[in-house]
Parts: structure tokens; sequence; C-alpha cells
């Protein structure tokens, strides 16, 4: 191999003079001063034709093969520093050079060569290590793995993959995703929930989505993880909780309404119509009054669960924040600096959600003002600022702030006395809704409470749905 090698390089094509021939000639050119002054010197001293030509040919000849040992020392180190190197180049880390001493110009360098093959047979070998322990693992995880390259064919996959989504390595590898019906996987985000349906059972995986390039070819690679066991048990516990919440709400509906009943009975028994009449009134208010109570629950709870899709058009955020803080006449709501700019959002759902806020924040105002420091007048301001494709738009008050960040977004979790427990939630789930978000938090620059509403601007969304 090695010979080979070297034949490659001495065939590939070179420019001017080859190394071995300028050497040549300046031996060539060091060894004819010599032949000259050699052949003066029988000239000068008379010695007969045939014993100078004899002594002229011997000197030649001990000239050529000395220059002939001196030329093949000097090249064939560099022959074989050239055939390590182009080992090196091949990936064959066992050539070595020899001669590798150090005080040597060439020795020097084949001991920099010789250093160079041990590190990289070194990362080498590392590398080989890592891809097989990389590789062990992959066959060993009960997550399914599968990476596809560009056009979307399969690329890699485990054998918990082949298992979850029967599958066989033999036969599909290299096929496209469509084909495998696996296009869903690959269409969906980072952390996206996939539900796959097989033998009346149904599987919810989260899919992890991360790129690789694998020679200069970028791939995408999948982790799958099974959610559906988890997701059941926190559906099991919202349902638990749920019902909780309601057997509360209408115990505390039910049993005053059962006991003023049964009073009424008893005392229509005693005493008769007449003379209970005023009674009757004063057990039916309070009745009527436990029923509408009721039915405020009942109805915060369908507009929970009922809330429809949003219907996306452009809506200028000035025009909107400024028609929320006209709908409040309790406290006159301020509204600050507003960038001119479009959202994406349904307008009827983002007048609920910013309704709700405000009012929340003029009520904590008003508490304040009136149980804490009647001096303080209460104060609501509205601005707005755009970033990242994104509108933040802030409702800041001088109420007394969070006390309970825990249970902001429990549903029918309230500290109002008249309180369903129910808009923080459904402001929550209208900005989601919108591919934003609700925050709250206490003010940093004073006292009170910060909300702050992200909602894709109407530019930013509309060039994502066309990219898609």
């Amino acid at each position: 191999m090695a010979s080979d090698r070297r034949s490659a390089v001495r065939r590939a094509p070179a420019e001017g003079f080859r190394f071995e021939a300028k050497l040549k000639l300046l031996v060539g050119v060091l060894c004819l001063p010599i032949f000259v002054l050699s052949a003066l010197l029988i000239w000068v001293e008379r010695v007969s034709i045939p014993w100078g030509l004899g002594v002229l040919l011997a000197l030649g000849m001990v000239l050529l093969l000395v220059s002939s040992i001196f030329i093949e020392q000097m090249v064939r180190p560099l022959h074989t520093l050239a055939n390590v190197v182009a080992a090196l180049r091949e990936e064959d880390f066992s050539y070595r050079a020899r001669n590798a001493v150090p005080q040597d110009a060439l020795g020097e360098l084949a001991v920099e060569i010789n250093q160079l093959a041990d590190t990289l047979q070194f990362q080498r070998v590392g590398a080989l290590e890592a891809v097989a322990l990389l590789r062990r693992v992959i066959l060993e995880m009960d997550a399914p793995v599968l990476a596809f390259d560009a056009t979307g064919a399969l690329r890699v996959l485990n054998p918990a993959a082949e298992r979850a989504l029967r599958l066989n390595a033999a036969r599909d590898l290299g096929r496209n995703a469509s084909e495998l019906d696996l296009r869903r996987f690959l269409d969906t985000g980072d952390e996206g929930i996939v539900t796959v349906e097989a033998q009346n059972q149904q599987t919810r995986w989260m899919v992890r989505k991360s790129t690789f390039r694998q020679r200069g070819v970028p791939h995408v690679l999948l982790v799958l993880s099974d959610v559906s066991t988890a997701l059941r048990e926190e559906e099991r516990a919202a349902w638990r909780r749920l019902i909780r919440v309601l057997g509360h709400e209408i115990s505390n509906s039910l049993a005053p309404i059962k006991s003023i009943a049964g009073s009424l009975r008893h005392r229509l028994e005693q005493k008769g119509l007449e003379e209970c009449a005023a009674e009757f009134e004063r057990g039916l208010n309070v009745i009527e009054s436990r029923a509408e109570s009721l039915n405020r629950f009942v109805q915060a709870y369908r507009q929970l669960a009922q809330l429809p899709a949003p219907v996306l058009r452009r809506v200028s955020l000035q025009t909107l924040l400024e028609r929320i803080s006209s709908l409040e006449t309790r406290v006159p709501v301020q509204v600050g600096a507003v960038p001119p700019a479009d959202l994406m959002a349904d307008a009827d759902q983002m007048e609920q959600l910013l309704i709700n806020l405000v009012r929340n924040a003029v009520e904590a105002a008003i508490s304040r003002h009136e149980d804490e420091d009647p001096s303080e007048a209460p104060q609501v301001r509205i601005h707005a600022r755009t970033s990242a494709g994104f509108a933040s738009i802030m409702i800041e008050d001088n109420g007394p702030g969070i006390t309970n960040p825990a249970n902001l977004f429990v549903p029918f979790y309230t500290t109002k006395r008249t309180g369903t427990g129910v808009g923080l939630v459904l402001a929550r789930q209208i900005a989601e809704a919108h591919g934003g978000s609700l925050d709250l938090r206490n003010r940093v620059d004073s006292r009170g409470c910060q909300a702050e509403v992200r909602i894709p601007l109407a530019v930013e969304h509309e060039a994502s749905l066309e990219f898609r």
C-alpha cells in the first residue's frame, strides 16, 4: 500500500523541474569541477591516454555512485513522510515515519508528523467509541428515535420505534415519511403532541425535534415520548379538582335551600300559612339568591368550557386600547405610549380579555383606596410596546398587588366576594388561543400589579402562514 501511495505521488503531474531533477542537477554541477580538475591534472602529468581514460572512468563511476547514494538519502525520507501524510489523509493511522530524532531537520519533521498521527489516531478512536456508545444508547432506549433527511426519507430507526410504530428497519429505511404515515410527526412543532390510534387504543406522543448534519446533508432528529399515561393522570386530576369545586359550589347553594325549605315546612305545620307569610318571603328570597348564585357559577363554567376558536383579523392596537379604556367609568384609565401596529386577533375575544384585566385592575386599585390608603387615588394605566413579532400590552394598577400567585390561574378560585374565579383563566385561554401569553406579576417600580398580554403582530402572523 505504501508503494502504491508513493507511485501515486510520483505520477502526480508537476509544473517545472521535479525535486529529484533539481537535486540531480545540483549534484552534477558540484561533481563537474572535480571531474574537470582531474582531467586537467592527468593532462599536466602527461599520463598515457589508456591510463587517463581508465582513471577518469573510475572517477566518474565513483562520483555517480556517491551522487546516487546522496540523492537516495535525501529523497527517501521525503517519500516516507509523504506516504505517512497520505495515510493520514485516508484516515489510516498505522504508518509512522522512521528516523524521527530531534536535533535534525528531517528528524524533527518526522517527530511532528508522528505526533500528529498519534493525536489523530487518539481522536479517531475516541470518535468511534463515542459513536458506538451513542448507537448502543439509541438501541437500548425505550423512547422511539427517528431521523429523516432533507427529502423526508427515513435514515435512522431504533428498535423502540420499530415496536411502537410497527416499522421494520430492513424494509422501511430509505422510504419517505409520507409512505410510512409519519409525515404528521415531521410537521408537528417541537414538544407537540401527536395522537396515534392502533387496535382501538389511543397513544399520544410528545415529539422533540432537532436538526443535525451528516456529511453536510441536513437531517431532522425526532425523539418520541409516550405521554398518554401522564396526560391521563393529569386529566383525572383535573376532573377530580373540577368535581371537588363543583360539589363545593353546589353544596354551598343547596344546603341553605334545603335547610330553609325544611324550616318553612315545619313552621307551616305549626302556625299555618297566614302567620308564616313574612318568614316565607324571607326564605324564598334566600332561595332565589342562592339559586341565582348557582346559576352564575354554571354560566361561568359554560363560558370557560365552550370558548370558541378565534376568528383572526387585523385589529388596530391603538383603537383597541382606546376603546377598552373608554368602557371603564369607575376610574379613569390612562392610555400611555402605544406603537402604531396591527394585531392578528379576534376583536371580540381580545376585548373580553382586556376588559377582564382592566376590571380586575380597577377593583384592586379601588379596594386599596377604600381599605388601606384613602389618600392615594386609584390609578390604572395601559401602554404597549412591540418586539420580536409580538405586541406586549401592559395593564398596571396601584392596588395591593398579588398576594397568592400560585392560585392566579386556578379555575373557580377567587378572593372577591362576588367573583366566579374564571376571569383570569378565561383571559389566559384567549391569549394562548391567539398564539400569545398572559403573565401577571407585582410591579417593581411601585406597589401594585402589572398584567402583560403578548399577542402576535399582523405582519409576522401573515408571513408565517405564507411560509407554511
